[in-house]
């Protein structure tokens, strides 16, 4: 069993980190200190760092339908609740949707319908008419529309989760390092006694030049992960999506106040809108964009810190814009503010990292692939982690550290969520150079 007086340094104060951290700390870890380089939490080099983020149990896979489920229940706990919106999940493709977005859909509701856990809590939707039922604000056209409402899901205030999560550590005694210097991790460091082959990680350098000498340490780090376990990056990629918003006026906000989360699967999904902001959210849908390196790893770009969030791509906009007139036509032709690129760790089959390194003796741990999905388990995945601690190994399957490089293989055919090609950041600012 570890040694829970011993030093835990955890990288990264993300959803990971941060959940992570406090699954240790209520299992008796007494020692946990979080590097995060950004000054305060939540971080804008986490994917986490936004205003919401869908909760939803939908799956093809009932694994981790069943692991959704967990943790929608633990979303209504006092600690993750006040940032929990149970507005419901409205799922749907337009008439014009690829065959692949069709069959998405079918797959995931097909393995809900089989839980019991969902009798009652779906609602076909075929036509206009049955989706007013749920959203009475849709006023577009709503061409083709057919889908389903899920009463069960809904969307988190991802950046006020971090922040509150953040707070409550801190009270709790775990400690944080800050900023760009003192908190940002430049090297890990190895027993130089033992073979490369047996080494064992004993802390971090930080960019202050510091030396943190640990008995654990977990990298939570997402999309910059590979920067520091460059074999990571044969079978993780980092990869962003876009998002975009449009500022509503405090009338416009009211209007589609408790409007369900909507995903439509060959255009994109939106959220109910920030009453504080009051800016609407909306992400358009595809395969992703990479930043692939000389040395055939994919990382944010390190020219800008954070990496670009001035811009998206103008196949997305397009793409948005149609979503827009298909469900809110009085907004399509509104100015997109605050547009960014949203990094995160992706792997091929979508399935998480949550292992020992090899060769590392137990002394490091990452956690990585969330492959955009990985948010919803925050107030749960921490406690997966304390389980591996645990029993010293992974013993699932499919969250085992991978021997294989996946970066030359279809990564977009390899799982049915991904609709399109992936593409190169480089060429995407190539083209608004033009």
């Amino acid at each position: 069993m570890p040694d829970k007086q011993s030093p835990v340094i955890i990288l990264g104060g993300g959803a990971w980190g941060l959940s992570t951290a406090l699954h240790l700390s209520r299992s008796g870890y007494r020692d946990i200190t979080v590097f995060e380089r950004a000054e305060t939490i939540p971080s804008p080099y986490s994917a986490a760092y936004d205003l919401n983020k869908i909760v939803r149990p939908e799956y093809e896979d009932p694994f981790y339908t069943g692991l959704a489920l967990e943790a929608i229940e633990a979303w209504k706990t006092p600690l993750f609740g006040p940032y929990f919106h149970q507005t419901g999940y409205i799922v749907a493709t337009t008439g014009a949707a690829p065959p692949k977005a069709v069959h998405h859909l079918q797959a995931a509701l097909e393995t809900i319908q089989a839980n019991p856990v969902f009798s009652s809590k779906i609602t076909a939707l075929n036509g206009k008419k049955d989706f007013q039922d749920f959203a009475w604000q849709f006023s577009g056209p709503l061409h083709g529309f057919r889908g389903y409402y899920n009463r069960l899901a809904g969307y988190a205030h991802s950046s006020n989760a971090l922040h509150a999560v953040w707070l409550h550590l801190a009270a709790s005694g775990v400690k944080f390092i800050l900023g760009d210097r003192a908190g940002r991790v430049e090297q890990l460091l190895y027993d130089k006694d033992l073979p490369i082959a047996n080494r064992r990680c004993i802390g971090i350098k930080t960019a202050d030049g510091k030396v943190h000498k640990s008995a654990t340490t977990i990298c939570a780090l997402g999309a910059h992960a590979a920067s520091l376990i460059p074999s990571l990056g044969r079978f993780t990629m980092a990869r962003c999506w876009s998002v975009a918003h449009i500022q509503l006026n405090a009338s416009e906000v009211d209007l589609l106040r408790g409007l369900p989360t909507t995903n439509v699967r060959d255009l994109g999904f939106f959220f109910e809108p920030d009453p504080e902001t009051r800016l609407f959210k909306l992400c358009p849908l595809g395969a992703g964009y990479t930043n692939t390196l000389e040395s055939g790893v994919s990382l944010p770009p390190a020219d800008r810190l954070p990496p670009p969030q001035d811009f998206i791509p103008a196949a997305d906009e397009r793409k948005l814009r149609k979503l827009l007139q298909e469900v809110f036509p009085w907004m399509a032709d509104r100015p997109l503010v605050d547009q960014k690129l949203c990094w995160f760790a992706d792997t091929i089959d979508s399935d998480f990292c949550i292992d020992f390194v090899p060769d590392t003796q137990r002394s490091l741990l990452v956690l990585s692939g969330d492959s955009g999905h990985g948010f919803k388990m925050m107030p749960t995945f921490g406690d997966w982690v304390v389980s591996l601690l645990d029993a010293g190994e992974q013993t699932e399957a499919r969250w085992r550290w991978k021997d294989v490089d996946t970066r030359s293989l279809d990564w977009a055919a390899a799982v049915s969520w991904r609709i399109g090609e992936t593409r190169e950041l480089k060429d995407l600012i190539a083209e608004k150079k033009r």
